[in-house]
Order: C-alpha cells, then structure tokens, then sequence
C-alpha cells in the first residue's frame, strides 16, 4: 500500500484545484520559504481527521479555507482528497483503491467521505487504526514536531510509542469499552432506580391485589345472593301489599257507614241535650233562691252567737285587768334592780381582765427573750465542737506529710549525688564528639557550596510536583465520584419525572383519565397536582386526604361528566371527580375553640398552598381536619370534644369522628405530596453537581498543564545533582552520625541536669513544708484549748438559762389559766344583761294594752242584748219562703232524672259507635302505613340493585337461581359476606391492573437489568483482556524499540549510544517514557543537554526505529533535516533509501543532500502572491548530478 496521489482545493493558500501524483520511493517538494510547501503535509494531516487547529498553523478552524488576496475573492469551501493503493488489502476494505476526502463550508458544516461515501470521522479513524497512518501517527512529522518528540509533553510522546507498538487500536477499543462501561453502569443506576421504586410498589400492590380479587369474588357471590334474595322479597311484598290493599278497601268502607250512623245519632243526642239544659237552669235557679235564703239564717244566727259571746266576755275583762298591771309592776321592778348590779359586775371583771393581759403579755415576752439566748449559745456550741473535729483530723493529716517529707528528703540526698557523677562524664564525653563534628563539618561546607543552588531548585520541582500530583489525585477522585453522583441523580430524576408524568402509584382508571389532559382543557389534575405543602406537614396532609388525594380536579361538572362516559365506555373502572363549580367549603371551622387546645398546629386547609381558584377545593377537602403534633394531643382533644372532630398527627395518626383511630408504619418513604418536592430539589441538586464537575475539570487541566512544565524542568536537573548528591550525602551521613551522638550526649545531660534542678527544688519545697506544718500545729492545739474553754463557759451559761426558761413557762401558764377564768364570767354577765333588757320591755308592751282595753263595759252589753231580740224576729218570717223553694226544686228534680236515663242511653250507644270508627281508623291507618312500608321496602330494594349492581328487576329475573329459595339461609350467607367483605377494609380495585402492569414492566426491567449486570461483567472482562494483552505487547515491541533505536542511532551518529527508559513507578500503559543519547565520544547525556543538531538526529533515529520495526505505508517529512549539517544530512538521506523498500516517503525539504537522494521532486511557487501553484521535475535518470 502506498500514497499514489493528493487533491488539493481551496485549501490555505492552494487556491487551485491541484493534484500530486505519487509514487514508490521519495518524492521530495521543495520551494522557497513562505511558498505553501508545509501546507501540503498540513492537507493530509487535515483529511486525516485533525481537529487542534493549532496543529494546522491557525487560529480557527475556518483559517484553512482560503481567504483570498488582494486580487482574488476568498473561497466558501475546502477539500482535499488522498488517493491509496489498496492492492495488498492491507486496509481492511474490499477496494483496490481507497480515496479519503474531507470537506469544510464556511458555514461550518464539514463531511468526510470514503471512496465518495459520506462517513464518520470515527469509521476515517477506525481504517487506519496499527497502519502508522493517522493525525496521532508517525507517517506525518511536521515542522518543530522533531522537537517535541524530545521536549514535549510526556503524553504526547507516549502517542507515538503507543502507535509503533501497535496498541492504538486496543487502547481506543479500552476507551470505548469504558465509555460503554459507563453508559451501562449509569444504565443499571437508573435501572436499580427504578427497580427500587417499583420494588416499593410491587409488595404494597400485590397485597392489593389479592385483597381485590378476594374482594370481587366476594362481591360476586354477594350479588348473587342479593338479586336472588332481592327477587324473593319482592316476590313477597307484592303478595303482602296485595293482600294489605283489599283489607284496606273493606275497612274504608265499614268506616264510612259508621260515620253516617255518628251523624245521625249526634242530632237526637243534641235534643235531648237541650231540654236537659233548660230544667238545669230552673233547678239551678231554685237552689240558688234557697241557697241565699239558708245562708241568710246562717248569717242572723251567728251574728247572735257572736253577741251573746261578746257580753260574757265584757263581765270577765274588768275583773282579770286588775290583777295582771299589779304583778308586771312587781316584775319589772325586780327585774330593773337586777340589771343595775350586773352592770357593776361586768365593769369590775373588765378592769380584772385587762391587768391580767398585761401580766400575760409581758411574761410571754420575757420567755421569747430566754429562748433566744438558749438557741444562740447551743448554735454557738455546736459550731465550736466542729471546730475542734475538724482540727483533729488536719493535725492527723500534718504529722502524716511530716513523717513522709523526712523519707523523701533522705531518698533525694542520695539520688543528688548519683547524679552529679553521671553530668560530669555527659560533659567530658560531649567535648571529644564536638571535636569529631567539626571535622566532618568542614568537609561538608566544601562540597555543599557547590551545589546547594541545584539541589535548593531540585528540591522545589519536585515538591512542586508531589503537591500537583497530591492535589490532582485528590481532585481527579472528586471528579470521578462527583461525576457518580451526578448520573445518579440525574439518573433518579429522570426516573422520578417518568413516575409522575406516567401517574405511577395511582389507579388505573386516575392514570386513563389523565392521558387525555391534553385534549380535555377542564381536565385540571389530581388532587396531589394541585396541593403544595410543606415537608414538615406532608405526612399529615396526605394523611388527612386519604383517598382524596387521587381525585380528579375538573373546571366543571362537564367535563366530570364526559370522563366519567369515557371510564364506563371503555371499561376503565372508576374514579371520583371535583368539579370547581360545584365543590364548595365547608366555611368556618365548626369548633373554632379547639385551635387554642395544646399540640394544635391549625386546620389542614391553612397548611397547604394552592391558587386561588382552588381555596373552596381545599376547604371542602381539609377543612374539618384538625392538624396536632403528636397522638398524645390528638387523643386528649377527641375526648375533651366528644369524639366529634377529625384530627391527624404530623405522623400520620389518624383519629375519626366517633372514636375510630387509624396508624402504625408507612410501607414506603415516599409519597405522592413529596414528589414535585423532590423533583425540584434534585434539579437543583444536578445543576450543582454539574456545575462543580465543570469546574473540577477545567481546574484539573491547569494542574495537568502546570506538572508537565514541571517535569521538563526536573530532567534537567537530576544529571547535575546525581554526581554532587553522593559527595554530599557521604560527608553529610558522617556530620549526622556526629551530630547524633552530640545530640545524644546533650539530650542525655539536659535530662540529668533537669532531675538535679527538680530534685533541688524538692528539698527546698519539702524544708519549706516543714517549717509550714510546725507552724500549723501549733496553731492548731493552741486554736483546741480556747475553743474548748469556749465550750465549757457556754455549757454552764446555757444550764442556767434553761432553768429560767421553765420558771418563764410556768408563770405564763398560770396568768393565762386565770385570764381564761375572767373572760368566761364576763360572757355570762353580757348574757343575763341581755335577757332581761327583753323581759323589761315585753312587760312594758303588755301593760300598755291592758290600759286600753279597761272601762265602757256595761253599756255595751245593753246594745247587744237589743241586736239579739231583732234578729231571731226576722229568722222566724224566713221559714214560709224557704219550704216553697224546697217544693220547686224537687219537681225539677223528677223532671231532669226521666231526661237522664234518655242522656244515658245515648251516651252509651254513641260511645259503642266512637269506639268502633276508632278501631276502624286505627286499622286504616295501620293498613296505609302497611302499604307505604311495603311500596318502600319495594323502592328501596330496586334502588339498592341499580345503585349496587345497576340492574332493573327484568334484568334480574334473567339472573334468578331456582336453587335459592330459603331466605334465612340467605340472609345470613349475605350477613356473612358483608362482614367478610368489611374485614378486608378499605380495598382498591384497580390494584389489579395496576398490579399487573406494575409487574409486566418489573419483569421487563429486571430482564434489562440482568442483561445489563451480564454485559458490565462482560466489559470488565474485555478491558481487563485488553489491558493484559496491550501490557504484553507494549513491553514486547518497545524491547525491539529500545534495540532498533540503540542500531539507528549508532549508524546516524556513527557510534555512541541511544537508550530509552520507562518510569518505573508508574503503570507501564502510562508510564513517561525517557529518551537519553550519548554520541560518540561524550558521555551519557540527557537530551536537554544536547545541541539542536544533536537533538533532531536523535529524534529522527527514534522514528527511523519504529518504522524499521513497523513501517507505514507513506511517511511525510516536513523539514526534519533543517538543523542537522551536510555530514548528517548525506547520513539521513542515505538511510532513507534504505526505508524505501517498505515505506514511500514524501520529504519536504530545502537542503541540497536530501534532494539529492528524491526520485521526483516537486517544486511549490507563488508567482501569483498568496497563491500557490506546482512545478515537478522527475529525477529518474539522475538529471540532478548531471
């Protein structure tokens, strides 16, 4: 395979479509400075797929596009094309040519094409990959790149070893790998994240699965047995409302004939009524005649009884008067003298009573002031007995530190003088090592002056570089567990986002209603859509919501209307709508008191933010619940209002009105309120691990930049420090050594001479303390002795104080003993004082009515005697009038007794007739009632049905089972089904499809899961294949570099030696590679220290090397002579004939020698200025020589 031909156009300054046509051998292109001669290497770099514009010579990547001159218009486009034969296959496509083109618009838009094919850049790539060919290889060395094959960077280097030991392709297939290692890994992330997510799921919905079939097959069975049941008892009300309907007919009837024999018997009734009435009038008029006239006798009788009792009386009055004003005079006289010797009494057992309080007082006084003085010498006592303990114990205490202080003062005076032996010996060794050290010292100084600059500057790089290499490392692992956490949030995100736009975790028939959101503008969202609350309260929230949490908010009834049309018709089960227009809130809390009850947070519907189209929605859902802190508060609340309010816990408690209390744990963490909450937070979470990321990245380059600088700096200087670095560590291990023992011998005298100075410091502390403690003692027994004589005169003080005390105690009884006396004669003096004062003027007031009741008697009972004559006269006229009256009433009477019996008879039949019309109303009645009951039994029953089941009475005879029949029997299987039915509680019956789904797509995801942990595995393996067998080959092929280098380099410079070296310390993959050259004649060298000449024929044997060992099809040379002078040029060009024979070279070049040995030249000139155009001169047949 060889280079046959390049097409330029358009590119830099080729403004013309040329075209260079190649063949095997060396075609050299030469021209004068500045004519475009490195554009050509620069257009098959390009077509190759360079992307550093830097390596082009520009700017941008526009610059290579021509821009025209002073007399041509700039181009729109660039393109150039190379032309390969391919007739060996060695590129792995079934074509005996291959063209490479690429194209670029100023637009911006490029394209590459092979054999006229549109490509990628990677399948560009890919074709060349181990060829020796390609924008990273070594088939183009252009201008300076000579130099950087030495001096630049050591991963730009490693590119080139890298390619010629044919591990290109397997380090792009390790990039690739890991990418792809990458994306699977982030893959599985959100795979787990999304398994994890439906793991919580599954377990909860299985549950409710089961639970609903078991629940629907109950509700099968029991809408069997209630049609059945519904059937027959509707069956059996017809029959009893038939039955009922034609006994209330015939009782309709017998009522109405009833009423008109009523009628007519109440109008004979009403006349004999009358005539009863009449006589009753007579009669009574009669009596009242004869009552007015007995009660007139009555009168004239008692009047005289009241006379003739009035005359007695008058007789007895006179003589009883007399009597009585005799003996009240006597009393009150009496009575006056007794008051006036109390009154005497009382004021001398006054002034008695008040000397004796004085006494009393005054005494009591007396023995407060005795106990006093008793309580303050018995304090005082105690206080000193104290004291004298406490003395005791401390002179216990001291004389133990005295006897310790004698022991340790012997023990320091011996340890002293061991000690003052051993600091004399410490000095005299001290003196003969101080002698060595300034020996070694000198010789020291003499080496270190020389190359203490270096090693200083060393010294800095390297730490320089460890400080890079720690940050980097530590930076780079920051990066790489940052950019882990950024997928996998990212990764949750996602995940989380595809949960709440899918519905997950509602029912099926939420999740159908909410696909058509986009189609049905009233279709507003569920409840949790439109509720936002705090995290602190969305346990409470959501619990208060209960199931409304998954109701559908719709702008009107409307739209409620038509989902609920679109659920029956395509069978999707049910849901509950909230139309705004309809839903209302409940207004003001209806026990506003129990806000201000301990733990209360508010009302649910205050904790919740929503707009403010939906505050009647969120009233009407919250805002009878009351938010508390915790169930302690919650239950005492419901108690204390009577189980009358719903209440929830920021835990999730629920407490129902009635008494009902619901809670425990939570199957899941997650919830449907926090999910717009944790989208948002980990939003903000990604955008900040990605902002960090991009800031870690950039940081890192600089580092990376920064060391690389380093280390140029660093080979530099190890040659120069090696050889100084051995003198100096010689003649510095020796000062150490000295310095140590010095050291030594110092550190061993401080610490001796320490101990002497403490142990001084001891005996002085320990004299000291002895002087103290004598003293103390001292002090101690004399302080004992006056407190005990204290005690003593306190004692006898306290004795003789007592004993006053109990003669005080004695004197203050007795006093108060007769004082008692005294106040109790008083109290009955004030007693009698007061009695009598009562009796004196009860005499007082009878004595006053006996004076006006004496005198006038006698004639009085004259005038009576008079009134008593007159009076029994007119009795006597009565007795005529009264027997006339008596006659009248008793015919009356014989009248009224005939109409009585004629009443009674009447009354008794009509009472028979009222009883009977009652019977017969009360059995209407009943049998109406009877009826109604029936008919709404009946309703109710058909309602049940359609409400239940939806089905019509026809629809349930098509149902009818013949087999059931015993209603008992049913009603206790139904009995039994509600029970078992209400046991389950509450039941979501979408949980099957949900459940279902919710599996399917378990299944599928824990299939790509599984394929995904296979294919992590499989690419772990294949980079771990691919590092081992890039290892091996590596250190095979640059064994043969190493080798190939050391034979070019020897033949180029004629002798001396060409060495290449890894970095041990590094992985051999990535591993700086060190290029060291010793021309002949000089010693080892680094190739800093080379000269310019020397350096590029050093590079240019290293590549002579690598294409011995693995030639590339063409190689471009771009002036890699230039530096070396004609000796070494006529050496390069003669061993560039001998690499012909696998390799075509293409030389651009302006010196004589290289010329010289081309088999085509082609010359590159501008005649037009920025403009380049070709000249070729064919040197087959050695025109040049001639």
């Amino acid at each position: 395979m060889y280079l046959k031909s390049i097409e330029v156009q358009g590119f830099k300054s080729f403004a013309h479509k040329l075209k260079f046509d190649f063949h095997n051998g060396i075609t050299g292109i030469v021209g004068p400075n500045g004519s475009g001669k490195s554009n050509v290497a620069d257009a098959v770099r390009w077509v190759l797929g360079e992307q550093r514009v830097k390596q082009l010579r520009g700017g941008t990547m526009q610059d290579v596009i021509f821009s025209g001159t002073e007399n041509r218009k700039p181009l729109s486009y660039a393109s150039v094309a190379i032309t390969l034969d391919n007739s060996d296959h060695q590129l792995p496509i079934d074509y005996e040519e291959v063209t490479v083109a690429r194209k670029l618009y100023r637009s911006g838009e490029s394209e590459y094409l092979i054999n006229g094919s549109t490509c990628r850049l990677k399948d560009v790539n890919e074709l060349f990959y181990d060829t020796g060919i390609g924008k990273e290889g070594y088939s183009i060395i252009g201008q300076g790149q000579i130099d950087k094959i030495l001096s630049g960077k050591p991963e730009e280097r490693r590119e080139l070893f890298d390619e010629a030991a044919g591990i290109v392709k397997f380090k792009r297939r390790k990039l690739l790998s890991v990418k792809k290692l990458e994306e699977e890994r982030q893959n599985l992330l959100r795979v787990n994240d999304i398994l994890a997510e439906l793991e919580k799921q599954i377990g909860p919905l299985e549950r409710q699965s089961e639970k609903a079939r078991e629940y629907l097959k109950k509700k099968e069975s029991l809408k069997t047995y209630d049609i059945n049941m519904f059937l027959l008892e509707t069956e059996r009300i017809r029959e009893l409302l038939k039955s009922t309907e034609g006994k209330l007919a015939l009782t309709q009837e017998e009522l109405s004939e009833a009423g008109i024999r009523y009628e007519d018997m109440k109008q004979e009734y009403e006349a004999v009524e009358e005539q009863v009435d009449t006589i009753d009038e007579s009669i009574e008029h009669a009596k009242n005649q004869l009552n007015e006239t007995t009660m007139l006798k009555q009168q004239l009788e008692n009047k005289i009884a009241l006379l003739k009792e009035q005359i007695n009386s008058a007789h007895i009055n006179d003589e009883h008067y007399a009597q009585r004003a005799l003996t009240i005079q006597s009393e009150t006289g009496t009575r006056e003298q007794q008051l006036k010797e109390l009154g005497k009494e009382r004021e001398s057992l006054q002034t008695e009573l008040k000397e004796r309080k004085a006494v009393e007082d005054a005494a009591r006084e007396e023995l407060i002031e005795v106990q006093s003085r008793i309580a303050a010498l018995s304090d005082g006592i105690e206080k000193n007995k104290s004291d004298i303990i406490e003395l005791l114990n401390n002179r216990a205490s001291t004389k133990a530190k005295i006897q310790k202080y004698d022991t340790m003062l012997e023990q320091i005076q011996v340890r002293k003088a061991q000690i003052n032996q051993r600091i004399l010996e410490a000095r005299s060794e001290a003196e003969i090592q101080n002698e060595e050290k300034n020996k070694y010292a000198g010789e020291l100084q003499n080496i270190s002056e020389q190359i203490i600059r270096l090693s200083d500057e060393h010294h800095a790089y390297e730490k320089k570089i460890e400080d890079i290499q720690r940050i980097l490392a530590k930076e780079t692992e920051k990066f790489r567990i940052g950019q882990t956490a950024y997928h996998r949030e990212q990764s949750r995100l996602e995940s989380l986002k595809n949960i709440t736009e899918r519905y997950d975790g509602y029912g099926n028939s939420i999740r159908r209603v909410m696909d058509n959101k986009k189609q049905e503008p009233g279709l507003l969202g569920v409840v949790a859509d439109i509720v936002k609350v705090e995290k602190e309260y969305e346990v409470a929230v959501e619990t208060a919501l209960g199931g409304s949490i998954q109701n559908i908010v719709t702008e009107d009834e409307d739209t409620a209307k038509r989902m609920i049309q679109f659920l029956k018709k395509n069978k999707f089960g049910r849901a509950t709508f909230l139309p705004l227009t309809s839903i209302q809130s409940y207004g003001a809390f209806h026990k506003p008191e129990a806000l201000k009850e301990n733990g209360v947070i508010g009302i649910a519907s205050t904790l919740v933010n929503v707009d403010a189209k939906y505050r009647d929605l969120a009233g009407y859902l919250l805002g009878r619940t009351l938010v508390v802190d915790h169930i302690d508060h919650g239950t005492a609340i419901a108690r204390k209002y009577k189980q009358t309010i719903r209440i929830v816990t920021l835990e999730g408690e629920l407490i129902n009105p009635g008494g009902s209390m619901t809670g425990g744990a939570f199957k899941n963490s997650s919830n449907l309120l926090s999910r717009r909450r944790e989208i948002e937070e980990f939003e903000k979470t990604v955008k900040q691990l990605k902002s960090e990321m991009d800031q870690l990245e950039e940081y890192c380059n600089g580092l990376r930049k920064e060391r690389a600088g380093y280390y140029e700096e660093i080979e530099s200087l190890k040659e120069k420090l090696q050889k100084a670095y051995v003198i100096q560590n010689t003649a510095k291990m020796n000062v150490d050594q000295a310095e140590g023992r010095i050291r030594s011998i110092f550190n061993t005298l401080e610490d001796i001479e320490s101990e002497a100075e403490n142990l001084d410091r001891q005996i002085t502390d320990i004299v000291d303390n002895q002087e103290s403690i004598t003293v103390e003692l001292d002090a101690s027994e004399h302080l004992e002795e006056e407190l005990s004589g204290k005690i003593d005169n306190e004692q006898s003080i306290l004795e003789k104080e007592r004993e006053l005390e109990a003669e005080k105690q004695k004197t203050v009884e007795e006093i108060h003993l007769v004082s008692a006396g005294l106040e109790q004669k008083e109290a009955f003096v004030v007693e009698n004082v007061t009695r009598i004062r009562d009796e004196l003027e009860k005499f007082a007031q009878e004595m006053k009515e006996l004076e006006e009741s004496k005198g006038g008697t006698s004639k009085e009972i004259e005038e009576k005697e008079e009134q008593i004559a007159d009076l029994r006269q007119t009795i006597e006229n009565s007795k005529e009038l009264f027997t006339e009256i008596q006659q009248e009433i008793e015919k009356f009477k014989k009248d009224r007794e005939m109409l009585n019996q004629q009443h009674k008879t009447f009354l008794q039949k009509r009472e028979e007739l009222s009883k009977h019309m009652s019977q017969l109303d009360k059995e209407v009645f009943r049998l109406e009632s009877q009826k109604e009951g029936y008919e709404e039994a009946s309703e109710k029953q058909i309602n049940y049905m359609w409400e239940e089941y939806e089905i019509t009475y026809n629809h349930a005879l098509e149902l009818r089972d013949e087999n059931l029949t015993d209603l008992s029997k049913m009603k206790k299987r139904i009995s039994e089904l509600k029970g078992e039915i209400r046991s389950l509680g509450d039941v979501n019956v979408n949980a099957i499809e949900d459940y279902k789904n919710v599996s399917e797509r378990y299944e599928f995801l824990k299939t790509q899961h599984d394929d995904l942990v296979e294919a992590e595995a499989t690419l772990e393996q294949i980079i771990e294949e691919l590092d081992a067998a890039m290892r091996k080959q590596f250190k095979e092929q640059f064994a043969k570099i190493c080798s190939e280098f050391d034979t070019v380099f020897k033949e180029l410079f004629g002798g001396g030696k060409g060495t290449l070296e890894l970095m041990e310390d590094e992985d051999i993959l990535e591993a700086v590679i060190r290029i060291i050259a010793q021309p002949p004649g000089k010693k080892l060298q680094n190739m800093m220290q080379l000269s310019g000449g020397e350096k590029a024929l050093t590079a240019i044997a290293l590549l002579f090397a690598i294409q011995n060992l693995k030639p590339s099809p063409f190689c471009l040379l771009d002036e890699i002579e230039a530096a070396l002078d004609d000796n070494n040029v006529t050496r390069f060009a003669k061993y560039l004939h001998k690499l012909t024979k696998y390799t075509q070279f293409i030389v651009i070049t302006h010196r004589r020698g290289t010329m010289t040995a081309a088999d085509r030249l082609y010359g590159i000139t501008m005649q037009e200025k920025g403009v380049s155009t070709l000249v070729s001169v064919s040197l087959l047949e050695d025109e040049l020589d001639a």
